[in-house]
């Protein structure tokens, strides 16, 4: 395929982006390149919160709290939780949690704590 480069990871963590030539090769270390997808990862989240996706609401609130491919907003994550816990109240278990954390997670953690 014409134009499209190749990526490879090394084992000291460094990535490698080839473009059509062979004597072309850019190193940018690993951390790099998840930072840089973790930002991506937010921005596509957020648009679809925008768009009214109740899940990624949550999910953009839960990154604004832990500063995940964002910078760390605590009163923008709330905003976001608050958007979705119109629909679904349950949101505010899991509205500090980690990205990904969802409302069954939470119910199964107050199930073992209460036994």
């Amino acid at each position: 395929m014409e134009g499209a480069g190749s990526s490879s990871v090394s084992d000291n963590g460094s990535s490698s982006v080839s473009g059509n030539s062979s004597s072309e090769t850019t190193r940018v270390p690993l951390s790099e390149v998840v930072s840089d997808c973790v930002k991506r990862w937010f921005r596509d989240t957020l648009k679809e919160a925008k768009g009214g996706d109740i899940n990624m609401q949550v999910l953009v609130g839960q990154m604004y709290f832990s500063g995940y491919g964002v910078a760390r907003d605590a009163q923008k994550g709330r905003i976001w939780i608050s958007r979705a816990s119109r629909t679904r109240s349950s949101v505010w278990k899991v509205g500090e949690k980690h990205p990904g954390y969802n409302a069954s997670d939470s119910d199964s953690d107050e199930m073992k704590e209460e036994s």
